[in-house]
């Protein structure tokens, strides 16, 4: 099989981010609607992801926020957005870059995506043979993760977030 030089994957990766952009662009500009609400896992170690100190030390790979009753001054940029978020009833300034993104999930309506490096996928992968080995777009629970204020307890403890079915997007996936 000839070598493509189109890298389909990452324009499909990149394309799945505007997803999640222009939603948090709706939400800047007219809030959350309804029971929506957002669970975004991001590797904190990614270049341009500015966190607090403290939050890099208890999360060094990967941390997963919530984006539900207590947010402010969401803003959206072209490659990365800004939010208040509350931590142990401390309002902390994280910028995360789209990039970063490995996970987004929205449990009030079952939608989930789930983002991957170039690395994930074999270089060396027969797509008649092995179609059926490439990872999916679908997002795993990612949900215990999150720290926000919402997830904890009276005591500050976290407690267990739901595990809502995630659907696959694998419509384009050899049955």
């Amino acid at each position: 099989m000839a070598e493509s030089t189109i890298d389909y994957d990452a324009k499909v990766q990149q394309a799945l981010r505007q997803v999640v952009s222009n939603v948090l662009k709706d939400v800047e500009q007219d809030g959350l609607p309804g029971d929506h609400h957002f669970y975004i896992a991001f590797k904190t170690q990614a270049p341009g992801v500015d966190i607090p100190g403290h939050l890099t030390s208890r999360f060094p790979d990967e941390m997963t926020i919530v984006v539900q009753h207590k947010f402010w001054n969401l803003k959206v940029h072209e490659d990365y957005f800004e939010i208040m978020l509350s931590f142990n009833q401390t309002p902390e300034n994280l910028i995360i870059p789209f990039d970063a993104i490995v996970g987004f999930v929205d449990p009030s309506v079952q939608f989930a995506l789930q983002f991957h490096d170039a690395s994930d996928i074999p270089s060396d992968l027969d797509i008649e043979e092995e179609i059926d080995d490439l990872p999916e777009f679908a997002a795993e629970p990612i949900l215990e993760k999150a720290v926000t204020e919402e997830d904890t307890d009276s005591k500050g403890a976290n407690t267990e977030a739901g595990s809502d079915n995630i659907v696959a997007l694998d419509a384009f996936r050899r049955k």
